[in-house]
Parts: structure tokens; C-alpha cells; sequence
């Protein structure tokens, strides 16, 4: 009879914990790839948004939402000389839906300030681009600068714009009143591409990428400058990029988390 009544307490105090959240979240977001030295520079930082509605079941939290960011990398910020020397750059938008579970790492309702910890799939979509020596603005993917998709190189397929992700990540939430709650997130996200900056290979033939594409995808493809010292320009079959590791970028900001039906207490 008591382990009756203790599970009805228990179960009881469960359903009371279960609540509906919405959160709106603002800060930056930073891209780790190909044309970036560290995996992480306070000159890639740009601004990012987030919006989610998520759903409280005691310590389990899940959450859906979508967010957008702006991401660049540009070899003029390393200071290694083969990577100033390569003198690639992006851009672009990210546009991203994910679908979460948070783990509140202690009981949400006896503490005021409490860490947790996140994970689960996503699905982004991007674009990059650069500029032209003119200052035009100029989308990468139709260039195929690393011959993807052409029959010189078959090999290398066309990546598409529209990729999965794997959002991970923690954060610390305080309480801030019975309706509202702050919090700090860093997510990291895994990706399955490696031309989030349409950088990944090696170069290929400027001459097959002129008489196929045209010149303008030559001139974006090998932007390189003389290395200092050797004076020399890579050329096809040289590394322009690692294609044993892919890239990835990160989220972190202040979160404000709104409680739909007030606290349940």
C-alpha cells in the first residue's frame, strides 16, 4: 500500500512538472573549416537567431525549432603563409530546422540556476558565395570549382545545398521569475559535408573549368597569390583544401525561455 501511494505521489509530481515553453534565442554563430587556421576566431564570428518551442517532462526537455545564421571564413585572417597565399574566401546564410532533447542535469524545480545538456538531428540548407575581383558578389556551388560533377573528374560528385546536421551542445538555464527563464547555450553542429565553403579537394584545371563552366569559375577557383619565397601558384592536383575532415560551426547565445502556462510548482 505505501509503494502504491509513494508511486502515485511520485507520478503525480511528474505530471505537474510537464509544461509547454517557447524561447527565443539571440548571440553568434562561427564556422570551423577549410579556410580557417583554429577552430575557432573571434573574426568569424556573425550573427545568429533561433526560435523554439519545446516541451517540459521533468528533467526530459524536447524541442523543435529553426534557426539562421550568417557564416565566413577568408584565408587573409590566418597567419600561416600558405593560407594567405591561397586567398580563398565565403559566405553564406544558413537556414536550419532541428529537433532536440534537452537533459536538465538536476531537478528543474529545487534549484534557480541548473546546467544541461542537448542533442539531436537537424536539417540545414546554405549557399556560399564570395566576391569576384570586380566586388561582384558570386554564388560558388554553379562554379563548380572543384570539378564537381564534371566528366574530367568523376569522382567528384555535386554537393547539394540541402545537408543533415547533428546539433550537440550544453548550457546553464536561471530562473528568473514563475513566467520567464534565461539561459546560455554553445552548440556545436557535426556535418556530413566538407564544402560548407565549397572548399574540400585539390585544384583542378582551370582549362577544363573555362571551356565547361566558364572563366569566371577559373578565376574563383584559384585565387592563389605567389608564395612568398618560392613565388610559385599551386596548380591542378595540389591541395587547395582537407578532405579528411569536414567542416562545422558553432551556436551561442542568451536564450529567453518563456514558460506558456506559467511554472507548474
Amino acid at each position: 500500500m505505501k509503494r502504491c501511494v509513494l508511486a502515485l505521489i511520485l507520478l503525480t509530481h511528474i505530471c505537474q512538472a510537464q509544461e509547454w515553453q517557447a524561447e527565443v534565442m539571440t548571440g553568434f554563430a562561427s564556422y570551423n573549416g577549410d579556410l580557417s587556421q583554429r577552430a575557432f576566431s573571434p573574426r568569424s564570428l556573425r550573427p545568429a537567431v533561433a526560435l523554439n518551442m519545446k516541451y517540459e517532462f521533468y528533467y526530459l526537455v524536447i524541442r523543435g525549432g529553426i534557426a539562421w545564421a550568417q557564416l565566413a571564413g577568408d584565408d587573409k585572417f590566418n597567419k600561416d603563409v600558405s593560407y594567405k597565399s591561397r586567398n580563398l574566401s565565403f559566405r553564406t546564410n544558413v537556414w536550419e530546422a532541428s529537433l532536440c532533447a534537452e537533459l536538465n542535469l538536476v531537478e528543474p524545480d529545487l534549484f534557480y540556476a541548473y546546467p544541461y545538456l542537448f542533442g539531436g538531428v537537424g536539417v540545414f540548407k546554405y549557399d556560399p558565395y564570395a566576391f569576384d575581383n570586380e566586388g561582384n558578389k558570386v554564388k560558388l556551388h554553379p562554379l563548380r570549382t572543384e570539378g564537381q560533377g564534371l566528366p574530367e573528374y568523376p569522382d567528384r560528385k555535386k554537393y547539394s545545398l540541402t545537408q543533415f546536421n547533428i546539433p550537440v551542445g550544453g548550457g546553464w538555464k536561471w530562473r528568473f521569475n514563475k513566467k520567464y527563464d534565461l539561459a546560455f547555450e554553445v552548440g556545436y553542429r557535426v556535418l556530413l559535408t566538407d564544402y560548407l565553403d565549397d572548399v574540400s579537394q585539390t585544384y583542378v584545371s582551370g582549362t577544363v573549368l573555362t571551356n565547361r563552366v566558364g572563366p569566371k569559375a577559373a578565376e574563383m577557383a584559384n585565387r592563389a597569390k605567389p608564395i612568398p619565397g618560392s613565388g610559385a601558384i599551386p596548380g591542378p592536383g595540389e591541395m587547395r583544401g582537407n578532405p579528411g575532415v569536414k567542416d562545422s560551426y558553432f551556436f551561442s547565445g542568451i536564450k529567453l525561455i518563456m514558460h506558456i502556462n506559467g511554472r507548474q510548482e
